[in-house]
């Protein structure tokens, strides 16, 4: 007997999936609601560490997100300047442990994809256009509203649906993401054969350039700029402050400007911060992933927090015959302080880089995060 036997889900991002994935290959009947009409995923590519490929395997989709995706390990440091010379070559700790890489580049499409299929194979029942727009909550039960029409009563009510989560203001928790002062273009480009992992350049007229390969042919190239209103410009208008912007760095990037001058797409977004403190439930409703924090993607740990959140809350759901405040007491333990850990870390090489401390000690704090997230969840 599983603590709950019928749950609704906002959004269809990573935790969203991994949950509904977890929680229908128990039985239990999940029903999955997207407000947008229909299947997307923001950005264009996504670096995914090896405490993130442990849980697709716990999901049982490893082998289609390994088909996918490209796996890589270490990572090397360039300068600026038309030879892009190398300072520095990285070994990467195995967040997942000797089983799998290091690292992992994806195309974001299709990871969203993988998972909303097994979700449905599954027996999860996905509803897109479908906008959770309220819901009325006793000490164990939860009547969802729909595009304002009730959907019917759930034991559980998980809102995975992100940063601007509607089901978290629902819940009247007043935590709401905030800038960093850091902003990122990134793109979709194709990968010269000489780059076999991701590279980060330092210096130049952006915080951070680089690029990860996502696949044998592609890779998605990024700089991270100090955060400006650039959310009106026109594409014409992004891909030339993109190539603009990148004109100080040579190597691999003379490829990527090849390809923004043949019309790559360029999205623009700004890196947040947050963490609910305390409880991320209010009752039989509860938020996780990015609806619960968010960090800047310096450490590339969001997505594999937002996984953990999932497995962890599937497993306690799963192994209870009862949501008790005991298992919600058990659930905060395992997740809030690792959380923290990451969102005070990512934040943490964000200020350091806009307030140029050369001389700080980013080699120890990503190896200091890196050994806890090798620590399984």
């Amino acid at each position: 007997m599983t603590a709950v036997q019928k749950v609704a889900i906002a959004g269809s991002g990573v935790a969203a999936m991994a949950t509904a994935i977890q929680l229908a290959k128990a039985g239990i009947a999940v029903d999955v609601f997207e407000a947008k009409p229909e299947l997307s995923a923001l950005g264009s590519g996504i670096t995914l560490q090896g405490n993130a490929l442990r849980v697709f395997d716990a999901l049982g989709v490893w082998e289609d997100v390994r088909e996918k995706g490209l796996a890589f390990e270490g990572l090397t440091l360039r300068a600026p300047g038309p030879d892009a010379p190398v300072i520095a070559q990285l070994p990467e700790v195995k967040t997942g442990g000797p089983d799998y890489p290091a690292c992992m580049g994806m195309y974001r499409p299709d990871l969203a994809k993988i998972l909303l299929d097994h979700a449905e194979k599954a027996g999860a029942k996905t509803t897109f256009g479908a906008k959770i727009t309220g819901f009325d909550a006793t000490d164990n039960k939860v009547e969802v509203f729909v595009n304002e029409t009730s959907a019917g009563t759930y034991d559980l009510l998980i809102g995975a649906d992100g940063v601007n989560s509607t089901v978290r203001g629902l819940m009247g928790i007043e935590t709401a993401p905030e800038t960093t002062g850091m902003g990122i273009w990134r793109a979709f480009v194709s990968r010269p054969k000489d780059v076999e992992h991701s590279e980060l350049y330092y210096g130049g007229p952006v915080y951070i350039a680089g690029y990860t390969p996502t696949g044998e042919d592609t890779m998605y190239a990024f700089l991270v700029e100090k955060a400006q209103d650039r959310f009106g410009v026109s594409d014409d208008q992004a891909v030339e402050i993109m190539r603009g912007e990148s004109l100080a760095y040579g190597g691999p990037w003379n490829s990527i400007r090849e390809d923004l001058n043949q019309g790559a797409k360029v999205n623009y977004t700004w890196f947040t911060k947050h963490l609910v403190p305390g409880r991320w439930n209010r009752g039989p409703v509860v938020i996780i992933g990015d609806a619960a924090h968010s960090c800047p993607p310096t450490i590339a740990q969001g997505a594999a927090q937002a996984l953990e959140d999932a497995v962890v809350l599937a497993e306690l759901l799963v192994d209870a015959d009862r949501v008790s405040e005991e298992l919600w007491d058990t659930f905060h333990e395992r997740r809030v302080p690792r959380v923290q850990a990451v969102v005070d870390a990512s934040v943490q090489l964000g200020e350091w880089q806009i307030e140029g401390k050369k001389d700080a000690d980013a080699p120890g704090l990503l190896f200091g995060i890196a050994q806890k997230m090798a620590v399984p969840a």
